[in-house]
């Protein structure tokens, strides 16, 4: 039997068998003379546990993903285990009749529950993977984001390798010196920031990149600074190439053995034993993807993101945790420095400026505009009719012109197309009605490459099925035209406008990390642009209005970023790096990459997120599901004062009669009730758990797609 340490005891494995020394004693045959012990009581003594002789009561948290049992549970130590059951370890535990995996939190000479303890089953290992500081830090993300504790572990602790955990211990790294921080100069309160952190003084800082900025090296010096302080660091970035530099960068400057890089497409031994090494003190400097948030650094000093607008730092799995707001609950926990980094900068990143609880860190104009390459728009409907290779290309005659200029020079030219494949989207060529399969209604593409010598034709995207015959469905039409242009399509077009230079091609089936400083256009879709030695001559942004026209209420946010990370890779414009943007001028999001004033279009963004009342200036939780399992968990759902739900509204296309198959649900509430709002979700989601309903939901906090 197993009860919850200080809640409800009522909890119990009603349907474990009765142990055998709970059998009532046998009766005696004769009162006279002295029984013989039956079979069952000699059995009983023999099998009998001991609890521990000292603390015997466990807390143990279950690793079973139901909202209503995240809790911990009170066991048994016997005495057998008295030595391997450490406050960490894992543990096998019998719950409801089943053996589950769990962790062993702490052990108590008491417990309140007024019942007979289970026993542990077994200690699976010694190892103490759960220290206080994880198991607090899993805690507060979960009651953040309204999940259960197991997920939260599942995120944060790797699968044990037995062979990796019986290998010895490596020796800690050494303590490095303090390194050479001069180009931390001319960022404002720079120096400043780095000052707190070698002093073990909390400081928080938000962190504008200069465009061209070796932005690996800063922040390899940053946790330099904190290392030589005698204090952990953990440092996250986007993807792989990204860790890449910022790792070689960490290497070069505190030496092989003093830095670990953790990623999830590393294998289970190999995972285990970088986390292990971190875990037991070896290590102080840990850099990876998102799988490094919970990374468990001894001392931690210095905690940071880069790129935190980039959505891959949103996890997928429940309880959706964001590696920007857990690397914030650890420095606050820790007492630690925070620094949210980047070339632009988000309404979440411009929130935590205005509230005071992060400074900027800028760099002076004259040090921008020494950097910056020259940025021009040229709007949605350029004139190219002047010249005939311009035409072909889609480009304007200023940037043809400028492109051209940049390779006679010796430069890579960078051109940024906002969708990948050949031809992604078809339209009729008459009326612009939308191209759909008449097997599936799935919309049309070409796919590009020939047959038989032959374009290949029209096809699905969908089913895959070919268009021979098409005919539009709204005038009859059987021109079609293309909605947008891929990179694919876009480097042959190129090619044929420049012939005799080399047109390369990054994206998704390959991403390239480099390119040689050589004369050469690079053809990529966005953030997959690889660095140019030497920094790109210049760099063509196509089809703004692509990205700009999505139906995303980040969609100016996530422009600008993609922007400015490719526009970053140009020379300055004092060495001739030129920037040409295919938007309209007047657009807020443009006059920020022209002025390359980030923080000036997240102000707007973040006024305009108060006016409409969405994150981050309010909590907000998304609720997916069925329209039955929707409507039972908003019945059921406890709201704060300041709450209001929107919705429900159908996800996906709907029957005649106006259902579908599911629905979505938006409720919000003021910032100061997030944490009242999360835990209603929450308890409602526990008490549908304890129901056991049976219909799938989805229960996020603080979404980043709101439409």
């Amino acid at each position: 039997m197993v009860s919850e340490s200080g809640r409800d005891h009522r909890v119990s494995s009603s349907s474990e068998p009765t142990p055998l020394w709970e059998l009532p004693e046998p009766p005696k045959a004769e009162p006279a003379r002295k029984a013989k012990p039956s079979r069952a009581k000699t059995a009983s003594r023999r099998g009998a546990q001991n609890p521990a002789p000292e603390n015997p009561v466990a807390r143990i948290v279950v690793d079973i993903p139901l909202t209503h049992l995240d809790r911990t549970f009170d066991y048994r130590i016997p005495e057998k285990l008295h030595e391997a059951a450490v406050p960490g370890c894992r543990v096998r535990v019998r719950f409801a009749g089943q053996l589950v995996d769990g962790y062993l939190v702490e052990r108590a000479e008491t417990t309140e529950f007024a019942g007979k303890l289970a026993y542990i089953d077994r200690v699976t290992s010694s190892e103490p993977v759960l220290p206080p500081a994880l198991h607090a830090l899993c805690r507060s993300v979960a009651d953040r984001y309204g999940g259960t504790l197991s997920d939260v572990l599942r995120l944060a602790i790797p699968s044990r390798h037995a062979k990796v955990e019986a290998e010895p211990p490596a020796e800690p790294a050494p303590t490095p010196e303090p390194p050479e921080t001069t180009a931390w100069e001319k960022y404002q309160s720079g120096p400043a920031f780095l000052e707190a952190v070698a002093e073990r003084r909390p400081a928080n800082a938000v962190w504008q990149a200069l465009p061209g900025e070796d932005w690996p090296r800063r922040l390899a010096e940053a946790a330099a600074v904190a290392a030589a302080a005698g204090r952990g660091v953990v440092m996250v970035v986007p993807d792989h190439r990204d860790l890449t530099r910022l790792h070689d960068a960490c290497v070069s400057l505190l030496g092989e053995g003093a830095v670990v890089a953790l990623i999830a497409g590393l294998g289970p031994a190999e995972r285990y034993r970088r986390w292990l090494a971190v875990l037991r003190g070896a290590v102080r400097v840990v850099v990876g993807t998102r799988a490094a948030m919970f990374a468990p650094v001894a001392d931690p000093g210095l905690f940071v993101v880069w790129d935190d607008g980039d959505d891959v730092h949103l996890d997928q799995h429940a309880p959706y945790p964001h590696v920007r707001d857990v690397l914030m609950d650890r420095a606050h926990a820790a007492k630690g420095s925070m620094l949210v980094a980047g070339f632009a900068r988000t309404a979440e990143a411009q929130f935590l400026v205005e509230s005071g609880w992060a400074q900027p860190l800028v760099a002076a104009r004259p040090e921008l505009r020494a950097a910056a390459p020259r940025v021009t728009p040229v709007g949605e409907d350029f004139d190219v009719a002047r010249d005939e290779a311009a035409k072909a290309a889609r480009l304007p005659s200023v940037a043809f012109e400028a492109a051209r200029q940049s390779l006679a020079g010796g430069f890579p030219v960078l051109v940024q197309v906002p969708r990948r494949g050949y031809v992604p989207g078809l339209a009729c060529g008459n009326c612009r009605t939308s191209a759909h399969c008449r097997r599936c209604a799935g919309p049309l593409s070409l796919p590009g490459g020939l047959i038989d010598g032959a374009p290949r034709p029209p096809a699905c995207r969908w089913c895959g099925v070919p268009e021979t015959n098409f005919h539009c469905a709204a005038c009859g039409s059987v021109r079609l035209r293309a909605v947008v242009v891929g990179s694919k399509r876009t480097a042959e077009e190129l090619g044929r406008a420049f012939s005799g230079f080399p047109v390369r091609t990054s994206g998704a089936s390959e991403v390239l990390a480099s390119v040689p400083g050589k004369p050469a256009l690079v053809v990529c879709t966005p953030g997959a642009e690889p660095i140019a030695e030497g920094g790109y001559g210049a760099a063509l942004l196509l089809d703004g209005w692509a990205l700009l026209g999505r139906q995303d209420l980040r969609a100016g946010e996530e422009t600008l970023r993609r922007w400015m990370a490719a526009a970053a890779l140009v020379r300055p414009g004092t060495e001739g790096g030129r920037v040409f943007v295919g938007a309209e001028a007047g657009l807020s999001v443009v006059q920020a990459l022209v002025r390359w004033d980030p923080g000036w279009h997240a102000s707007q963004e973040l006024a305009e997120r108060r006016e409409l009342g969405f994150p981050p200036a309010m909590r907000m939780a998304s609720i997916e599901g069925t329209p039955d399992a929707v409507a039972g968990l908003l019945d059921d759902l406890a709201l704060p004062d300041t709450g209001e739900v929107l919705g429900p509204v159908p996800l996906g296309e709907v029957d005649e009669d106006g259902n579908a198959e599911r629905e979505r649900a938006l409720v919000r509430v003021a910032r100061p009730q997030g944490k009242a709002l999360a835990a209603a979700v929450h308890a409602a989601a526990a008490r549908r758990d304890a129901r056991k309903a049976s219909e799938p939901i989805r229960i996020q906090l603080d979404p980043l797609e709101l439409i």
